[in-house]
């Protein structure tokens, strides 16, 4: 089976959060940073900085968490985010 990520996006005030999933993270965030699609959300609203990502061994896996942040809170998000990265750090020079 393929892996999976679940990430986080954010803009440069960190406020606005975008969650997704990805088979390959380092590949997906860069489409994000250089805004390959114009019209999609993160372009849209200059969401360029990975604050979290968490890795899954089955893409099934990483879908199934993804809906679950999606349908939690922004205060859970944040709190998710600030539990490994209180700095709010660009996190994509760890890939």
């Amino acid at each position: 089976m393929k892996p999976g990520y679940v990430y986080i996006m954010t803009n440069k005030n960190n406020t606005t959060l975008y969650v997704g999933v990805t088979s390959n993270l380092e590949r997906r965030v860069k489409e994000h940073k250089c805004k390959k699609y114009p019209k999609a959300f993160t372009a849209r609203y200059n969401l360029g900085k990975l604050v979290y990502y968490e890795a899954h061994q089955i893409i099934g896996d990483a879908i199934g968490r993804e809906k679950q942040l999606k349908a939690g809170s922004r205060a859970k998000k944040i709190a998710l985010i600030e539990s490994i990265n209180p700095e709010w750090l660009d996190l994509c020079n760890e890939l």
